[in-house]
């Protein structure tokens, strides 16, 4: 049902919990499916230094928040940016139509944490 890339960041999530002193920090709840997702980052030079998460969701959200960490860090702003969600649900290995909401729930959260730089 799920691709081995969904399961493996779900079984082994990478950046785990949260940045201390954050220059960002925002929360999104999915009040649809009950899922919630926190992203915390750090900036220096306009490049995201350190970016961690802490959701509580199911199978995709806790894969799809795993990988958008992997997929901005050590980028610059301008470029974590420019991220779209089909890239994510691509190098999650795809989600099922139902599990969808997992990756723009990755997505949105990423984009309100880096508005608020």
């Amino acid at each position: 049902m799920y691709s081995p890339q969904v399961l493996d960041h779900f079984q082994h999530p990478r950046n785990g919990g949260e940045v201390v002193n954050p220059d960002a920090s925002v929360q999104i709840d999915n009040p649809a499916c009950g899922d919630v997702l926190k992203l915390t980052l750090r900036v220096s030079n306009s490049r995201i230094e350190e970016i961690r998460f802490l959701a509580q969701g199911c199978v995709p959200t806790m894969a799809c928040a795993s990988l958008v960490t992997e997929l901005v860090q050590g980028r610059t702003i301008a470029e974590a940016r420019q991220l779209r969600r089909e890239e994510l649900v691509r190098a999650i290995g795809g989600l099922p139509k139902a599990s969808l909401h997992a990756s723009h729930l990755a997505m949105d959260t990423l984009a309100a944490a880096i508005k608020n730089l």
